[in-house]
């Protein structure tokens, strides 16, 4: 397992991976932090039905899997 560099802000997405300025981020957000609160893998997007997993899970695993998740916490160094 990698020891990665988490972001400065680990729980907010990169805006290449969830557009700060779109409507829908609101949501997906709000959705994101009570999977986060209640320590789920993931939810379910809103708007795709995709199941996504969260910075904690990610933080958790510890490392980047390079496939550009939404909320991946990691550098991308």
């Amino acid at each position: 397992m990698k020891n990665e560099q988490l972001r400065p802000s680990p729980g907010t997405p990169l805006p290449e991976r969830l557009d700060p300025d779109s409507l829908k981020t609101e949501q997906i957000m709000a959705e994101h932090d009570q999977a986060c609160a209640r320590n789920q893998q993931g939810y379910l997007d809103p708007f795709t039905g995709l199941f996504v997993m969260t910075a904690n899970f990610h933080v958790d695993r510890g490392y980047c899997c390079t496939r550009g998740c939404r909320h991946c916490p990691f550098t991308q160094d």
